[in-house]
């Protein structure tokens, strides 16, 4: 079995070849000449070889693709499913543009689709073939779209399907995606549109105003949000799947938020303020319409509004997704993905990730790390833990900007992935695999690396391990000290013992210091209860950064501690409560990392966990009366219980962790 693809190293398009090399054959991938290192740079990416994915080299614009007939003659007979993909996804584009790549295009993939006899010809229409249709749109339907002339996008992605429908002698399948935004576990997009144009407009606002203020938002109509890995799964397994020939596929969410639930999923995400109330824009129909004529033609009122959206960098364009009309009813789709574990992931459960990819990728904010480029071009960096969590966003960050990043923890798997991700970027990462809570594999590790790279000039310990649980539940249970400063603390100073001495030594090139950047926590400002093994080996930890910082200062090595807050990474995972308690995210704690990198202080902390530090200095019984009250707020986990049911936070306990927001409790 062979495949052909065009438009395979689109958004889109490169996460179905993810899928088709999971099954056997070659395919054949429709390639301009000019983008020929693009596609051998997907290919390292993807681990495939110059067998398994084969560049045609071809043009959308041309007949029959402008394939040469003697390979048109190579491929006859070989091609069961043809997959056209290529085509304009962008409402702001110009018509002639849509039309030559969009019904064209189409055109032209069909011929070649029919020339060597393909068995299936797959088409990835969009839910924008239905136009304007009010009401619920099923699977079968086609000729009721409406208004689809009123935008050239509409009109060509109608057209184009129209094309495969009344001219393919191929059998043939269409799918129709809804508004596909980025993976769902990775977050990575290609560009900026749909939902994202109104990510900056979010950041904004919360630039304003502050996380927990509510205000008054409209609740618009449905908006069918997908992301591109369950687009490119379900396109898979619908074209292997016999018996669906000639139907159409809706790859649209069967529960989709209104727009003011999508608003507030992705300004929860962002810590930006939140609607509090939507108001259904169907109430704008009872003002009356000479009043909205007047409103309209009021002088400067279109000049105002155009100045605003392109401020936030919003095409008017998408303004008419607010109150969209059209219901889009996937029934028969979710029937055919049946049985196969394909769903699709609700918004709220990705939109975390969603908008941390944005923020370090797209986001007008990465100018900032311009500075980070300049303190860490050409320097190799060490992150522990960057697997997940604070150490994966800073590896990102870093890679991004220039820095040439080892990236340490005990999955390879996850950190082959980061590293990936890194390289997407731009950036440059290798992966050393090491168990930090074994001294001797610490040893091994740092010297495998000071063997291959040659010197660490900044570390990031942010490998880490926390316990919560009250001294009266651990008298018994030593071990958890001990495990707890096994990793971090002895793990840290095992590494740093290891890598201190070629940061004190100049270079070949000259260079000598380094910058040892050691992520603490706020427990260690505010002792927290509950949490004496975990900010007791952290407390270790700042001493030995305290005490080796005066031996070390004048051979150019600087230490930062950073009491990190509470953030929401997989170490919290298992405390149920943090569910409900203000967090910062690790794109946030990776930006305390970034800027320590650039200032090199001697530590990082936030407000409260400052005010808390000079507190215990000046009344420390009443910081523990504080404390105590808090301590009996908040109940043990059910691990530390031993599996008794987990008790819920209470209102109460809510609001005093709001209070002292990033404090672990």
């Amino acid at each position: 079995m062979a495949y052909f693809v065009t438009g395979a190293t689109g958004f889109i398009g490169r996460f179905l070849l993810v899928e088709l090399l999971k099954r056997e054959g070659t395919i054949y991938v429709l390639c301009r000449a000019s983008s020929l290192d693009k596609l051998d740079e997907l290919r390292d990416r993807l681990g495939a070889d110059e067998t398994r994915i084969v560049p045609i080299v071809g043009d959308l614009a041309k007949e029959r693709l402008g394939i040469e007939a003697d390979v048109v003659e190579k491929l006859d007979g070989k091609i069961e499913h043809f997959f056209h993909l290529a085509a304009i996804y962008d409402l702001t584009a110009d018509a002639d543009s849509q039309r030559v790549a969009n019904v064209e295009g189409t055109r032209h993939a069909l011929q070649l689709a029919e020339a060597v006899h393909a068995g299936h010809f797959h088409q990835v229409s969009s839910i924008a073939a239905a136009g304007l249709y009010k009401g619920r749109w099923t699977e079968d339907m086609f000729d009721e779209a409406v208004d689809v002339d009123n935008n050239p996008y509409y009109a060509t992605k109608h057209e184009s399907e129209r094309v495969v429908r009344d001219e393919s002698t191929v059998p043939w399948r269409v799918y129709r995606p809804g508004i596909v935004v980025g993976h769902s576990e990775t977050g990575e997009i290609d560009k900026i549109d749909g939902p994202y144009y109104f990510f900056r407009a979010i950041q904004r606002l919360r630039s304003l105003a502050p996380s927990w203020l509510r205000g008054i938002g409209i609740e618009g109509g449905q908006i069918n949000i997908v992301p591109v890995d369950y687009v490119a799964k379900a396109m898979d397994h619908l074209a292997h799947k016999d018996g669906l020939d000639y139907r159409a596929f809706s790859l649209t969410d069967p529960e989709p938020m209104t727009v003011g639930q999508m608003a507030n999923a992705l300004a929860k995400a962002a810590k930006a303020p939140q609607f509090a109330v939507n108001v259904d824009t169907k109430v704008l129909d009872a003002i009356p319409k000479p009043l909205k004529t007047l409103a309209a033609r009021f002088p400067g009122s279109k000049q105002v509004v155009d100045l605003a959206l392109a401020e936030l960098g919003i095409p008017r364009e998408v303004l008419h997704y607010v109150d969209y009309p059209t219901i889009f009813d996937s029934t028969a789709t979710q029937e055919a993905l049946r049985g196969s574990g394909i769903t699709v992931p609700p918004l709220s459960s990705y939109a975390q990730t969603l908008w941390e990819f944005w923020e370090r990728t797209y986001s007008p904010d990465r100018r900032k790390d311009k500075a980070l480029a300049r303190a860490i071009r050409g320097k190799t960096v060490m992150i522990t833990g960057a697997s997940s969590g604070i150490g994966r966003a800073t590896a990102l960050r870093v890679g991004a900007a220039g820095g040439k990043v080892i990236l340490v923890a005990r999955g390879a798997e996850k950190l082959e992935q980061t590293r990936l991700e890194i390289a997407d970027l731009g950036g440059n990462a290798f992966v050393h695999r090491c168990d930090l809570s074994d001294m001797s594999d610490i040893e091994r590790m740092a010297k495998e690396v000071l063997q291959e790279h040659g010197r660490v000039d900044v570390l990031v310990n942010n490998a880490g391990r926390s316990i919560r649980r009250s001294v009266a539940l651990s008298y018994d249970r030593f071990h958890d000290y001990e495990r707890t400063m096994q990793l971090n603390y002895f793990g840290c100073v095992r590494l740093v013992l290891t890598l201190l001495p070629v940061m004190r030594q100049p270079s070949p090139d000259g260079r000598k210091g380094g910058h040892i950047i050691n992520i603490s926590s706020i427990g260690v400002q505010t002792n927290t209860p509950r949490f004496s093994a975990y900010v007791a080996s952290k407390a270790a930890l700042d001493a030995f950064s305290r005490c080796i910082a005066s031996e070390v200062i004048d051979d150019g090595v600087h230490l930062t501690t950073i009491h990190m807050p509470l953030v929401r990474t997989p170490m919290i995972a298992p405390t149920t409560m943090y569910d409900r308690f203000p967090t910062m995210s690790p794109t946030e704690a990776a930006d305390m990392i970034c800027r320590a990198m650039i200032r090199k202080p001697k530590k990082v902390g936030t407000t409260l966990g400052n005010a808390g530090e000079l507190m215990y200095q000046v009344a420390p019984r009443g910081v523990d009366l504080v404390l105590n009250y808090g301590y009996k707020m908040f109940p043990d986990s059910k691990a530390a219980r031993g599996g008794d049911r987990t008790q819920q936070p209470t209102s109460e306990s809510v609001a005093f962790a709001h209070i002292l927001r990033g404090v672990h409790w």
